[in-house]
């Protein structure tokens, strides 16, 4: 599919899905839940979003993690879910959900050094495993000195700082460390939620772990890159598969993108760490939200298909303003395509019926 078709199809679309449904003359509010990562990205969206509508436009969006995320619209206690892993293709069947990607970002090491300027320290992926499994206690540890000649790293213990929450962070550092270290794979593998050695700090969310970095001295963590800019944050460089030091940033997250089977294959269950390319970021990280396949609230769901369609339709400036990835115009025609198919419980497709709507006027 050529892209000026695929944008053909979008630009359609999001007017078929904006009327959908009747929209009453009071405030529209809609409520969603999960990734804390995702959460500045959908509140920047809604802000422009509700410009541009001629109604009153609310998101209540609560940053609780991708597993309590994915647990809310199971429960369809929310319009929609948001998560930074994609549920195994049975799960969806099974919960009745359908999975849309919506950006790709990248978690990215954090440290809070003493005198240690802004990104200059490397790290490996094998010396990062060995830290969060407690193996790596001191900054001037051998392992840690031979990656930084010429830097000055002070005698001082590691205190990292972990998300004890279900976390699609957590999810994807951890996918990383597998790929990268037999030992944590052995003893840790890739979860959400992860039992971290004693003495380690837990916090809960995205906001919590970057306060806590930023108020321990000889702190680190590991968060969303958006983080980092908001919160004055000291990212690490990390080698890659290539063997280069890179830092992290949209270009970065963008060349593992291309060279992943989402971008082949448009196989979203696809991990995108590790991945080849000189210039790669090693720990990229997508972000999704879910729906119903089947809806028994069809006003709320037109609802969120009416925001998100104009998200990927309109949405690319917030997004690469915030400093994440946009979607290519091959994945947002596979992204429509998956929202395109929501139904109501009587069959009907609820753009479909927003194409009644209009041709009715």
């Amino acid at each position: 599919m050529s892209s000026h078709l695929s944008r053909l199809i979008l630009t359609i679309s999001v007017a078929l899905l904006a009327q959908g449904l009747p929209v009453s003359g009071g405030a529209q509010t809609l409520s969603g839940a999960g990734s804390s990562a995702a959460a500045p990205v959908y509140r920047a969206w809604a802000t422009v979003y509700g410009r541009t509508q001629a109604f009153p436009f609310q998101l209540n969006y609560d940053p609780v993690g991708s597993t309590t995320g994915l647990k809310k619209i199971r429960a369809r206690e929310v319009g929609f879910g948001a998560s930074d892993v994609a549920p195994p293709e049975q799960e969806l069947i099974q919960d009745g959900l359908v999975l849309v990607p919506t950006f790709v970002t990248g978690a990215v090491p954090v440290v809070n050094l003493p005198k240690m300027g802004h990104g200059k320290l490397h790290l490996s992926g094998e010396v990062l495993a060995a830290i969060f499994l407690g193996q790596i206690t001191r900054w001037n540890a051998p392992e840690i000195q031979s990656l930084n000649s010429g830097l000055n790293l002070p005698d001082l213990l590691i205190k990292p700082v972990v998300r004890s929450d279900g976390s699609g962070t957590n999810h994807y550092f951890s996918d990383y460390l597998s790929k990268i270290s037999p030992a944590w794979k052995e003893r840790i593998g890739v979860k959400t939620t992860i039992a971290w050695p004693t003495g380690f700090t837990g916090v809960k969310g995205s906001e919590s772990q970057a306060k806590a970095v930023k108020e321990t001295a000889g702190a680190i963590g590991y968060i969303d890159f958006n983080y980092i800019t908001s919160h004055s944050l000291n990212p690490v460089q990390l080698r890659n598969a290539a063997g280069e030091f890179v830092a992290p940033g949209v270009d970065g997250f963008r060349a593992a993108l291309r060279a992943s089977a989402w971008f082949s294959d448009g196989d979203f269950h696809a991990s995108l760490a590790n991945l080849p390319g000189k210039e790669s970021w090693p720990i990229t990280m997508g972000s999704f939200i879910l729906v119903p396949q089947v809806s028994d609230k069809s006003a709320e769901t037109a609802q969120a298909l009416r925001f998100f369609v104009w998200a990927l339709l309109k949405g690319d400036q917030v997004v690469e303003g915030m400093s994440f990835v946009r979607l290519p115009i091959k994945i947002q025609s596979l992204a429509f395509k998956a929202l395109s198919s929501v139904t109501d419980r009587q069959g009907k497709t609820i753009g479909m019926e927003a194409w009644r709507a209009v041709s009715q006027h």
